[in-house]
């Protein structure tokens, strides 16, 4: 069946009530189907809720074959606690038919790409997949097709019970004996922990690992002892140093920074940049350099930054330092400046990822953001945009919270290069599709401006204040011109991967590249 973006479903995935995406809006005020949230049980007074070991705790739980297992990504690139859990139910439990369903995975976690292979673990659910997971992925190796959702849509699955877990292995930087943990006050802190709190409502079952225990009671906590079953103490459950990558850094290169400047250019010249205005950046390096354009044209019309929200970094931290920022609410935080902050400045404060972007709830957080500055591997001529698959089809990104913001946002703004190495960035029909086009409002690169023609309003704000701009169709032709069009990719008839839309129909599928090996 042909969806709203254009691609192609299977019918053999329309199945349990599956729907093919039907665009931006056509599941609003549709009531969500709700399971019950959680098991639960009278529980007896305990003195703590200790174990000695993973494996005390995974027994405790009722670890069995088949069972979904759950994870969050706050120490990305640093967390230990994914493998560290897998491989005792793997090699000491002898546990199989894992279905892991982590809010994102990683080159950290190229562990469980050996027990993809082994056929150990069958199915992966994550908003993000990169490394060597993606790769085994790409090449089929998975007995059901991984299921890739938005930051969003990760929530919303749960609340609905399509996403089911059985035990929900949280990370925490500390943690009392009963289970109040927190992403600081440890040796090993990650800041916010968004991303793990509605694990810690849904799941059947919770443990938290922690380094360092922490007096009872550990409060203000972000998992509270009532949602958790056992406390486990490890070595450590991860290397902060490594939560900041290559991604989420600002860049110094002279093209991202002029792109940036353009883009800051844009917001200054639309109706919503007035005082109070709400923003929010991708970890991109590009689209994280918008931000420091921002500071001279608040200055220029006296305004303030109402609130940033989302993934936060420390140079926007450093703008509410310096006054430029009322308020920031903090889904992740990608460096270890952002992780201080979030403990010390009583303006930052934490949400979870389903306040911030679910669709499913009765106000998040992206619904109410003015300005959206995003990254992008592909734009199409539609202006649909992926952020999944490399120009080799292979899975290797994360739509995070990219189709979350895009669709709530006033102004959707992608910063990306014309191209990239021998690769066209703006081309006619993306790999895959991540953001629907009806959802991204400009796109600017490095050899000139687009503006989805549905918004006329922006085109005639930038008419006004003199910022050039051309038609997606001819930033395409520059990019042919300049690298020639890319030969199509080849496809196995096998789906690897399902990508849903943030309101849980079938946006996209990836299938097999043909032929694909990997080291």
């Amino acid at each position: 069946m042909i969806n709203a973006v254009g691609r192609d479903i299977p019918d053999y995935l329309l199945v349990d009530g599956k729907e093919v995406y039907q665009g931006r809006f056509a599941k609003d005020g549709q009531i969500l189907k709700r399971d019950a949230p959680t098991t639960v049980m009278n529980e007896k007074p305990v003195a703590d809720k200790l174990c000695a070991s993973i494996r005390e705790a995974c027994e405790k739980c009722g670890a069995h074959d088949g069972m979904t297992i759950s994870f969050h990504h706050a120490f990305r690139n640093g967390d230990y606690t994914a493998s560290m859990v897998c491989k005792v139910l793997v090699e000491e439990m002898g546990i199989k038919d894992l279905r892991v369903a982590a809010t994102s995975l990683g080159d950290a976690h190229n562990l469980l790409a050996d027990y993809i292979e082994q056929g150990i673990i069958v199915q992966v659910q994550a908003s993000g997949v990169r490394g060597r997971i993606g790769d085994v992925i790409s090449a089929g190796k998975l007995k059901e097709p991984a299921i890739i959702r938005s930051h969003g849509g990760r929530p919303r699955a749960l609340m609905a019970g399509e996403l089911h877990v059985d035990i929900a292995f949280l990370a925490a930087a500390s943690c009392d004996k009963v289970g109040n943990a927190s992403g600081n006050g440890g040796k090993n802190n990650c800041g916010s922990m968004g991303y793990a709190i509605p694990d810690s409502k849904y799941a059947d079952r919770v443990v938290v690992l922690t380094d360092t225990l922490a007096p009872f009671p550990n409060v203000p906590a972000s998992i509270k002892c009532e949602d958790v079953d056992c406390v486990v103490v490890v070595d450590e459950i991860g290397d902060p140093k490594r939560i900041g990558t290559k991604e989420a850094r600002v860049t110094q290169d002279p093209r991202d920074l002029m792109m940036a400047e353009r883009a800051a250019d844009i917001i200054a010249a639309t109706p919503w940049f007035v005082d109070g205005f709400s923003y929010q950046t991708g970890a991109g390096g590009p689209s994280l350099a918008v931000t420091r354009f921002l500071e001279e044209r608040m200055d220029a019309k006296e305004i303030k930054m109402g609130v940033a929200f989302g993934g936060i970094t420390g140079n926007m931290c450093d703008l509410q330092d310096r006054g430029y920022v009322r308020k920031i609410v903090d889904t992740q935080d990608f460096d270890t400046k952002a992780i201080a902050h979030l403990h010390d400045c009583p303006d930052h404060v934490e949400m979870t990822v389903s306040d911030y972007a679910n669709p499913a709830n009765k106000g998040a957080y992206v619904n109410y953001l003015d300005y959206m500055i995003l990254a992008a591997l592909e734009v199409d001529t539609k202006f649909n945009v992926n952020v999944i698959t490399g120009s080799d089809g292979v899975v290797r990104g994360a739509p995070g919270g990219h189709p979350d913001t895009a669709a709530g946002s006033k102004c959707c703004i992608i910063v990306t290069p014309l191209v990239r190495g021998r690769m066209p960035t703006i081309c006619k029909d993306v790999t895959t599709v991540t953001t629907p086009g009806e959802c991204v409002d400009v796109v600017v690169t490095d050899y000139g401006t687009a503006v989805n023609p549905a918004r006329q309003d922006i085109i005639d704000c930038m008419d006004a204040a003199g910022i050039p701009h051309v038609s997606i169709e001819e930033l395409q032709e520059k990019a042919y011109s300049i690298v020639g069009e890319p030969d199509p990719l080849q496809w196995e008839d096998k789906v690897v991967a399902i990508v849903e839309a943030r309101d849980g129909t079938i946006l996209d599928v990836i299938r097999q590249i043909k032929p694909y090996t990997f080291e």
